[in-house]
């Protein structure tokens, strides 16, 4: 009878107090966190519920367990297999609770500060930072799982003493990992790009929508998703259109004919832009920016407030304009001259029959 209490005590008494404390622990967050609105940390911290009640339940069963009798003839697999929960519930406890601190600072900071730049540059950071923690508890995690086992113990001497040879070895084999490793860290701290800012890499545009330690991933406007190496943004130029301020300025040109009424077309320039949700109204003008025999260039500029309202603007002034254009004065479109010729009975230089021929088409 008692060979079978002994066991039902200990592991019941374990589990027992272990949903206890962690409902218990529960509790207290969730109170402290309707007293403490500021701030989301406590709200954030009840999530390591289920990892804390691991590591008490396992550290529990660990120094408990030979007290209950059970297959004692296999109590060292039995006890290294709890030290290997307990140390990988335990890296998994401190990924939570380092996870809900970084994210708490950076929930108070975003709430503190309007400019979204700096909001930006301040979530890279932390995005950064928590896979940097996550990373180095998993490396420490393993590594003291492996020292758990006598084989390894005995073979750490024999690796300190050779880590001189193996770190130059691992330093030529992982230069390229070493090097995206550390751009990626400069890119995040040096506040180079930052995630959600509209850059044109290798002549696509696009949004910054995933930074890690060894990539970057820009969202174009067609949906796709380019994955470069961190290490590009550091040894090559790229433009970043949300440096300085997201405001832009855009230009749209057209291709006219010497006669095109550019005061008119000014106007209706300006109207069309008082119509268009996407002006933000800080500057707009037409010029004639250049001459050919044939055609002007004439250049209309519009501003907005960030790079999509800018596309937005260009396309409504190109389509709007040439439609005004090609209603009200097609005159001003383009022409191709061309003539028919027919050969004089004498043989001299042929006349041309027909006069020009106009031609619209789109600036």
């Amino acid at each position: 009878m008692e060979n079978v209490l002994r066991p039902l005590i200990v592991i019941g008494g374990s589990v027992v107090l272990t949903v206890v404390v962690g409902w218990l622990v529960d509790v207290l967050l969730r109170r402290t966190d309707e007293r403490h609105r500021e701030t989301p940390l406590w709200g954030l911290l009840r999530r390591c519920r289920v990892p804390l009640q691991v590591v008490l339940c396992t550290a529990m069963f660990r120094g408990s367990y030979r007290q209950t009798k059970i297959a004692e003839e296999h109590s060292a697999v039995i006890g290294r297999v709890l030290t290997l929960v307990l140390i990988g519930s335990t890296a998994w406890l401190v990924v939570r609770i380092a996870t809900a601190v970084v994210e708490s600072s950076y929930a108070r900071y975003a709430a503190a500060h309007r400019d979204p730049a700096r909001v930006r540059r301040v979530r890279t950071q932390v995005a950064l930072i928590q896979r940097v923690v996550t990373a180095i508890v998993g490396v420490v995690a393993v590594g003291a799982m492996l020292l758990t086992f006598p084989a390894m113990q005995a073979a750490g001497t024999s690796l300190l003493a050779s880590a001189g040879i193996l770190g130059i070895v691992a330093g030529v084999a992982a230069q390229s990992t070493l090097g995206n490793l550390f751009a990626g860290l400069q890119i995040a701290f040096g506040d180079m790009v930052r995630l959600g800012d509209t850059v044109v890499v290798d002549g696509e545009w696009g949004t910054v929508d995933e930074i890690t330690l060894t990539f970057l991933t820009v969202r174009t406007w067609d949906e796709r998703r380019i994955t470069m190496p961190v290490s590009y943004f550091t040894s090559k130029p790229f433009e970043n259109w949300s440096r300085g301020g997201a405001e832009m300025t855009g230009t749209v040109f057209f291709q006219l004919d010497h006669t095109a009424p550019i005061p008119q077309m000014r106007e209706k320039l300006h109207d069309v832009l008082r119509d268009c949700g996407a002006w933000d109204g800080r500057d707009w003008g037409l010029a004639v920016t250049d001459t050919t025999p044939n055609t002007i260039q004439v250049r209309a500029l519009v501003t907005a407030k960030d790079a999509d309202d800018i596309w937005t603007v260009r396309v409504t002034v190109r389509e709007q304009l040439v439609r005004w254009l090609t209603e009200q004065h097609p005159y001003a479109l383009p022409k191709v001259n061309t003539a028919w010729a027919e050969p004089t009975p004498n043989g001299d230089r042929p006349h041309p029959v027909s006069p020009e021929v106009p031609r619209t088409g789109r600036g």
